[in-house]
């Protein structure tokens, strides 16, 4: 009996659970699916363990036997013709402007047949994490191949002797993201996807993506701090971890480390270990006839990246010379093509300006110490750009990162404006308490959610950063968004925090209830 049959009250013997099994729905494959979420105590309990390699190896190898199960081995894959992309700022974003540029190569009569992309985390709907050809897959897809994955876990066995942590096999499924990974490998072969763009979750090494054996192209964004609790809390074992998607006789580039140089070194050393067939650090100069579809001077990093990574991936496809470059190696001409991908990329959640009525929405989910100094910079500058004094507002949260002080800290000194507003709430998405059933976390903890602690905990930071603010804490993003618009001034608000954040915002601008 599977999460989902014992969580339902159809007795299993019936006709009308036989009726169920055929019937199922997108909402009973959401419900299934956030069964899985690991809960904020197993969480916590994980992160007392500490970095753990044995941990670690375990995770990893459950992919192996979960997709064994399925009936894949890993070599299955290698005719997906894979881009692998892992960094803590901006791996996204390189992989939005690498798809987009390659989506003018793909289509009837041109090189390439179907495009996958695989991100995470998501906005608004799960399904978007798993894309063909630029669209989400749509919800019929999603539920029928989620319940092929699921139905054949539920039937099939691993020796007990050599994996204990998966039985009962008709019960025990794989985590949330492990489950999402493995349905991504299984949608792209069922779909015949031809390339496929891999975003790491966490890491490289270890991470759930890394089953992939042999990739056409590896890349790397910018590294920083985060997930400190699996991945250490030095740039060095940090950047060990993520230079695991490296992989032998396979190209490797890597975006100029700027704000962590010393980084280079190590994975100068990584890809002669990992014996990788070439290996490139890439600036950030593009050249001037390029336009980027998302906003942020940091972008061009993402976009000169993604350049090289859509151009390894087209020489297999037989289109070659691409590229021009001066003598100092910057790229200096690049193909229409290339040109129209860069410009043309929706990436939704970064960087995002929208107007609504007097207010002016300036969204971005940004979460590291990085990508939050570089997020406030863009903020401020678009900002700079009124003609007329506007009223300023900070709509902000952070619910899972250990060092979330640290963040807003970073963002006042780095936006160095004074807000009028500043708003703080948890990522809980209606007034009522309720959720939209695909942005639904377990990974923090109710209660704290409820008692506003992290928020009041905000709210008191900002008041020894600036007590000239008002201070605002509301228990939704509604309730958040209502204050706002009750001002009936001309405003802009920065956004700011979380990916998870961004989602139910979105949401409730759309009003999108489920």
């Amino acid at each position: 009996m599977s999460h989902l049959d014992k969580g339902s009250s159809i007795d299993p013997n019936s006709n009308n659970f036989t009726e169920f099994m055929i019937k199922r729905t997108y909402k009973d494959a959401i419900n299934a699916l956030n069964s899985l979420q690991s809960n904020f105590a197993s969480v916590e309990a994980l992160k007392k363990l500490g970095p753990s390699v044995n941990r670690n190896e375990l995770s990893i190898n459950e992919v192996y036997e979960y997709t064994k199960r399925l009936g894949y081995s890993p070599s299955d894959f290698n005719k997906l013709n894979i881009i692998h992309v892992t960094g803590t700022k901006g791996k996204g974003s390189t992989c939005a402007f690498t798809e987009s540029i390659l989506r003018q190569y793909q289509g009837s009569n041109k090189p390439i047949h179907k495009i996958g992309l695989y991100t995470s985390p998501h906005l608004k709907s799960v399904r978007e994490r798993i894309r063909i050809n630029g669209e989400p897959i749509n919800k019929e897809l999603f539920t029928k191949y989620f319940f092929e994955v699921w139905d054949k876990l539920s039937t099939t066995k691993s020796d007990s002797k050599i994996w204990p942590t998966l039985q009962p096999n008709e019960t025990i499924k794989p985590m949330y993201f492990k489950y999402l990974t493995i349905l991504s490998f299984h949608v792209f072969l069922k779909e015949g996807i031809d390339t496929a763009i891999y975003e790491v979750g966490v890491g490289g090494t270890y991470d759930s993506t890394n089953i992939i054996e042999k990739p056409i192209v590896t890349g790397i964004s910018a590294l920083g701090i985060d997930h400190t609790f699996m991945l250490g809390n030095t740039i060095n074992s940090i950047t060990e971890n993520k230079t695991g998607i490296f992989k032998k006789n396979c190209p490797a580039y890597v975006s100029k480390q700027v704000e962590y140089p010393e980084s280079e070194d190590i994975i100068k050393e990584r890809g002669k270990e990992l014996k990788v067939s070439s290996l490139e650090f890439v600036n950030d100069k593009l050249p001037e006839n390029v336009e980027l579809g998302l906003s942020g001077d940091f972008q061009k990093a993402n976009a000169a990246l993604a350049i090289r990574l859509a151009c390894t991936q087209l020489t297999k496809f037989n289109v070659e010379n691409l590229l021009t470059f001066d003598k100092e190696g910057n790229i200096i001409n690049i193909p229409k093509e290339f040109i129209q991908g860069l410009k043309s990329v929706n990436w939704p959640g970064r960087c995002q300006i929208t107007k609504d009525g007097k207010i002016t929405w300036y969204i971005d989910g940004a979460h590291t110490i990085e990508s939050i100094s570089a997020s406030s910079k863009w903020f401020k500058e678009e900002h700079s750009k009124n003609e007329k004094d506007k009223r300023l507002a900070l709509l902000f949260n952070q619910q899972g990162r250990e060092n979330y002080k640290e963040l807003l800290t970073k963002l006042y000194n780095e936006v160095s404006l004074k807000f009028d507003d500043v708003i703080f709430t948890p990522n809980v998405t209606w007034e009522s308490g309720d959720y939209n059933s695909e942005l639904l976390s377990k990974n923090t903890s109710e209660d704290v959610v409820k008692r506003l602690e992290i928020q009041n905990d905000f709210s008191n930071i900002w008041s020894q950063l600036d007590n000239r603010s008002k201070r605002h804490v509301f228990s939704s993003i509604e309730s958040s968004i209502k204050f706002l618009k009750e001002q009936d001034v001309e405003i802009d608000v920065f956004v700011c925090g979380s990916l998870h954040l961004v989602g139910g915002f979105q949401v409730v601008l759309d009003n999108d209830r489920d």
